[in-house]
């Protein structure tokens, strides 16, 4: 079975991130993609110089299109930009019998803010529709509004928090701790799983946090229990961290290398 993915997110026009990152995933983890677009940014590898937001009626008959028309097996969730297009997205999603992926992007990688505090409480309340959250250090502590966590004691305890907010599973994604290796925890109810990866020396990380929940998103759309769907997604984005320098994308935070298998232009 090829899973339908159904990403619901802004657009990057560089091509690294949001949406086009999203494709990009999901089509080499052998989904399908769809997409309803929240937002057009201005941005490249150097940063975000601005971003307009669709109009929610837009967003809601998006989904509403793809909901009438095709099976969905999984949704990704990426950037929402306001309290509104929360709520939107809330009630464009209700009654979906698939698994669903919030990835809460609330700041871009070169460090500009794409969601305002004022939406951060919609987005809280927004959480127990999801299966699983993959919030990063950063993201963690604005949602509780705590100090990022810095050790591996207080990732465990923010995921229980986070928990408590109502998704069905967190994956907190360790990648801002010092270190040789890149360490993500997986917490649901029945306790805690870790998976480490190798860090890779390179600057060229790009939307990764899209990259790597759509990935999460597919095999779970595929039939993966949460587990194996984390182990296979975690390994797809390390390959796709490691080979990014093979490509030369711009002069700040170049993107991952989604097509990593393949090299046809020879």
């Amino acid at each position: 079975m090829i899973p339908n993915i159904l990403s619901i997110a802004g657009s990057d026009p560089s091509g690294g991130a949001g949406i086009q990152a999203d494709i990009k995933a999901i089509s080499a983890m052998g989904g399908y993609a769809m997409t309803a677009i929240t937002a057009l940014t201005v941005q490249n590898t150097r940063g975000v110089t601005g971003v307009s937001l669709c109009d929610t009626g837009l967003i809601a008959d998006q989904i509403a299109a793809i909901r009438a028309d095709i099976h969905i097996h999984a949704v990704k969730i990426g950037m929402l930009g306001d309290a509104a297009i929360i709520e939107t997205v809330t009630r464009g999603i209700d009654g979906l019998d698939c698994p669903v992926v919030l990835d809460p992007v609330m700041v871009a990688k070169g460090g500009d803010r794409l969601l305002q505090e004022p939406a951060v409480k919609a987005l809280c309340a927004m959480l127990p529709c999801a299966t699983v959250i993959t919030p990063n250090l950063p993201e963690a502590a604005d949602l509780l509004d705590w100090p990022e966590a810095t050790t591996r004691a207080e990732m465990v305890a923010h995921a229980r928090a986070l928990l408590d907010l109502g998704p069905r599973a967190v994956l907190l994604k360790g990648g801002h701790l010092p270190g040789d290796t890149s360490p993500d925890l997986l917490a649901t109810r029945e306790g805690e799983t870790w998976f480490d990866a190798p860090r890779s020396p390179t600057s060229n990380t790009h939307g990764t946090g899209c990259t790597y929940a759509s990935a999460l998103a597919t095999a779970l759309g595929a039939g993966l229990p949460l587990n194996r769907a984390v182990d296979r997604a975690k390994r797809y984005i390390g390959a796709a961290i490691a080979a990014a320098d093979r490509l030369r994308v711009g002069s700040g935070h170049g993107p991952v290398n989604h097509f990593y298998q393949m090299d046809t232009l020879k």
